[in-house]
């Protein structure tokens, strides 16, 4: 019907169904209320398994490690010198005295007596045995110096005076290939001084580590070194220094460090860089397959403890581990992987 203020009209429809009669009422006029907002969505995250670790981050120096000095043998004056950056490589000449070039051979001997007779046998006798056998060259037997023929051979291609003996200074044995860092003698030096510094030929890591932080750190465990780009290399612990710098109460040197080093697994994924600041990534422990949700599915409960929330609202306790970086390992009765929890992060 019509209001008596002349508005609109209130239309009333009456339904009928099953004998129930149900009233709708449909307002045209003014005072129209607004339908109620959805509750807002929550949002979830799947339980998953995952291996989470804990890590220690480190300052470290990309380049070629730290350089060693290197002596000359035997006798006589340096008459040429190799260019920073030139490898030693095996069989050939790394610097000349009195005008012959002083061949590399590698092992963890030097030669400390002339090798002129069939029956000498030794250490010393083994290493240039090695050398030739890695130059491609038959010795028949190594641990006795009965390959006189075989080493004149060798002298012959290397450019040497053909005399099947081999004397000291004739040959610098080093433990490996090295790359030459400086040269710190000049022609004209005595061949016994410091002639050289040499380094690793790869580019390697040292990072300064806490000597109370380094009994974690074993060699061969696998790191990751962060570039100054960014970008994350995988690397290898290569060896753990035993000579600690600094001193218990600090002072201009600071605590007491060790260095580690760290080489890449691929070279070329630092070949861009000659020396660099780098950040080396250890983990200190890790827990491998376990569940885990971000941190911020956590609920904690008013008993103590803590719970994760299903979307359906029920809460489940769960019994935590390990937190690594935003995760956490959980577990628990019906807590597996794929459950999905309400969580804010």
């Amino acid at each position: 019907m019509k209001t008596r203020s002349g508005g609109l009209w209130a239309a009333v429809a009456v339904i009928t169904v099953l004998g129930a009669t149900t009233y709708f009422v449909v307002d045209h006029g003014r005072g129209t209320t607004a339908p109620a907002a959805p509750p807002p969505a929550v949002a979830t995250v799947a339980v998953r398994k995952t291996d989470l670790a804990n890590t220690q981050s480190f300052t470290g120096t990309l380049g070629f490690g730290t350089p060693a000095p290197m002596k000359g043998t035997g006798s006589g004056t340096v008459t040429k010198l190799p260019a920073v950056g030139d490898l030693a490589q095996r069989g050939k000449a790394l610097y000349s005295v009195d005008g012959r070039g002083v061949p590399v051979f590698f092992g963890d001997t030097p030669l400390f007596r002339k090798l002129d007779n069939p029956d000498l046998t030794g250490p010393d006798v083994a290493v240039v045995a090695a050398n030739l056998a890695a130059l491609g060259y038959k010795v028949g037997h190594p641990k006795t110096f009965t390959f006189s023929e075989v080493l004149k051979k060798w002298q012959k291609k290397a450019g040497l005076e053909e005399t099947g003996t081999l004397d000291v200074g004739q040959v610098l044995v080093l433990p490996g290939p090295v790359r030459v860092n400086s040269v710190t003698a000049q022609p004209g030096d005595p061949v016994a001084e410091p002639l050289l510094t040499v380094s690793a030929t790869t580019k390697v890591v040292v990072a300064p580590v806490s000597a109370s932080d380094v009994a974690a750190i074993k060699t061969g465990a696998p790191v990751t070194v962060v570039r100054p780009d960014g970008q994350e290399v995988a690397a290898k612990v290569t060896s753990v220094s035993t000579d600690v710098t600094g001193t218990p109460e600090g002072g201009a040197q600071g605590p007491p460090k060790v260095n580690v080093t760290v080489a890449p697994d691929d070279p070329k994924s630092v070949a861009d860089l000659d020396s660099a600041s780098v950040q080396v990534r250890i983990a200190t422990e890790t827990h491998a397959g376990v569940l885990a949700v971000p941190v911020g599915a956590l609920l904690a409960l008013r008993e103590g403890g803590y719970a994760v929330q299903l979307p359906d609202g029920t809460l489940k306790a769960v019994k935590t581990g390990m937190f690594a970086r935003d995760l956490v390992e959980i577990s628990g009765a019906g807590i597996t992987e794929g459950l999905r929890v309400v969580t804010t992060s």
